[in-house]
């Protein structure tokens, strides 16, 4: 009964260390796929004096995906009271050329700033509306999500790994005395760790196959795809054999290291 509590207490913290994890590569999925949304989303629009081809708007900066004109004749018809077919000729040779701007992802506060400085460098250019106050607060808002889950994440590694330590050097102590035993007879100290190191690495693998049923559950209920739904962007929860392979490495390495570190503390001591 001893064995089985250990052994549970033990796959538990594993598996709290594995949860944090994939809960973080979600997290970190949902913000690639959010800024994804808004980089489809988000244009800068340029005015310029002179009309610049698609190939020389390009050239301004490496972070501009496509340029468009934009065609005067919205901004005609608003104008538009009554004036003769001759004066909206002439309103049309007046109006600078407008172009909508893609944006290849969604930029970082400093790459606006680049953008802008390179976009205004060019001397037809005369306006650019780049929406930095929105754009701005939507980027820090995310910046903050992903700061708060990546130190939540950091926080439980770092307090489960010293409980998996303190659980590995309690099975080190109820062996200790066959281990200075198989130490008196000349065994190696890896033959003289057997014990743990097994334990570490079928803890290791329990806990990986118990957080894959849990996450493959999870990724087949609606209420999480729903709440992603709810604002339009489409998350992969979780992948069978990449999140599967990266879990169980994580697991199986972690616990071998403290495995190691117990065992070579012990020899010090000895």
């Amino acid at each position: 009964m001893k064995s089985i509590k250990n052994h549970l207490s033990l796959v538990i913290a594993l598996i709290s260390i594995l949860f944090s994890i994939q809960v973080f590569i979600v997290i970190d999925r949902a913000i690639e796929a959010y800024k994804e949304k808004l980089a489809v989303n988000y244009s800068v629009i340029v005015v310029s004096k002179k009309k610049i081809t698609q190939k020389d708007m390009l050239q301004v900066d490496s972070i501009i995906a496509s340029s468009t004109e934009l065609s005067p004749d919205d901004v005609i018809k608003r104008l538009n009271s009554g004036m003769s077919s001759k004066n909206v000729k002439l309103l049309k040779l007046a109006l600078p050329h407008f172009y909508k701007l893609r944006i290849k992802h969604f930029p970082t506060p400093s790459e606006l700033d680049k953008l802008t400085k390179n976009l205004l460098s060019n001397r037809s250019i005369i306006k650019v509306e780049n929406f930095s106050s929105n754009h701005d607060t939507t980027y820090k808002l995310l910046l903050l999500f992903k700061n708060v889950i990546t130190i939540f994440a950091i926080t439980v590694f770092v307090v489960t790994s010293l409980l998996i330590f303190k659980e590995l050097r309690i099975w080190q102590f109820k062996h200790s005395e066959r281990m200075n035993i198989m130490g008196l007879f000349g065994a190696p100290v890896w033959l003289r760790s057997a014990v743990l190191f097994r334990l570490a690495i079928v803890d290791a693998l329990i806990a990986s196959i118990i957080t894959f049923a849990l996450f493959v559950y999870i990724s087949t209920t609606r209420w999480l795809e729903d709440e992603f739904t709810h604002i339009d962007i489409k998350v992969d929860i979780f992948y069978p054999l990449d999140d599967t392979v990266l879990l169980t490495g994580i697991a199986i390495s972690l616990s071998m290291i403290l495995a190691i570190m117990i065992v070579l503390g012990h020899k010090e001591e000895v």
